[in-house]
């Protein structure tokens, strides 16, 4: 009896040590996405995700006060992605711009992501609102993803003057990129998911001083959030960069089906 009630002790010690190791690397991933990662064999999802709320893992989540987005009064563009259905990534990317407290400044964050993936494809840090922020991730995007696959692709954002000035627009009709723009605030739903993700649950609890260790830290975020982060929306839940890779070696005919919402929803796997 002894024994077993000690070695009771030594998995549950080594549980809290691997739990412990990755809300490191992940600071505010959620008990539910830990519990996907940390199960053991004979411990199902809901058991593993109870052992780390009752051992102190529960995640509480701060508000988001701050606007970066000065929109323009002009509506140049409508809403090109509302209610579409798509297979496959290099169809629609969606962007935003949200800001980071770092000591006695504001830094602003610039990501694109790709809806279908969730895969972040783009992104930069900055001191400024300016659009060359925005150009500097847009150029990653097309550099990551190949110029070969940018014609036809539909680029969505809000109405921010960044996304309206002649230079971005320029950048986009060079490459054939489609333009799309929300009507509310609440049509940039994915986008604005990735804000609060890289920003509350990465960087905030990381040692930034200054721009150049933000960009470090948001290369880190980003990477973990596409090859590691379990992500509710995908199938199995699988990390962005993992569903790519394994929905890229589907046929046209079996890769899931995507129906886009002003507001995130879940990957259809019929």
């Amino acid at each position: 009896m002894l024994q077993r009630h000690q070695s009771g002790l030594e998995r549950s010690q080594q549980f809290i040590e691997k739990a412990e190791a990755l809300r490191e690397d992940h600071p505010e991933m959620g008990c539910r996405k830990m519990a996907l990662i940390l199960k053991q064999p004979g411990s199902g999802r809901d058991k593993t995700e109870a052992l780390l709320l009752v051992a102190g893992f529960r995640v509480i989540y701060p508000p988001n006060y701050t606007k970066t987005t000065h929109s323009v009064r002009l509506h140049r563009f409508g809403n090109l992605i509302e209610g579409l259905e798509i297979k496959g990534i290099n169809k629609v990317v969606q962007t935003d711009i949200t800001y980071l407290w770092v000591k006695d400044r504001f830094y602003y964050l610039v990501f694109i992501i790709d809806i279908y993936s969730r895969v972040i494809i783009g992104y930069h840090a900055s001191c400024g609102l300016k659009a060359k922020a925005n150009i500097k991730a847009l150029r990653v995007m097309i550099a990551l993803r190949g110029k070969q696959n940018m014609k036809g692709l539909i680029h969505h954002s809000d109405r921010g003057s960044q996304y309206n000035c002649t230079e971005y627009l320029g950048v986009l009709k060079e490459h054939g990129i489609k333009v799309s723009m929300c009507n509310e605030a609440w049509e940039n739903a994915y986008s604005e998911r990735i804000n609060r993700t890289i920003k509350d649950e990465y960087l905030r609890h990381r040692d930034i001083d200054c721009l150049e260790t933000l960009r470090k830290e948001m290369d880190r975020a980003v990477k973990l959030y596409n090859q590691k982060r379990p992500h509710w929306s995908l199938p199995g839940q699988m990390a962005p960069a993992t569903f790519e890779d394994y929905v890229n070696k589907l046929s046209k005919m079996k890769k899931p089906k995507m129906m886009i919402y002003k507001t995130v929803e879940l990957l259809s796997t019929k």
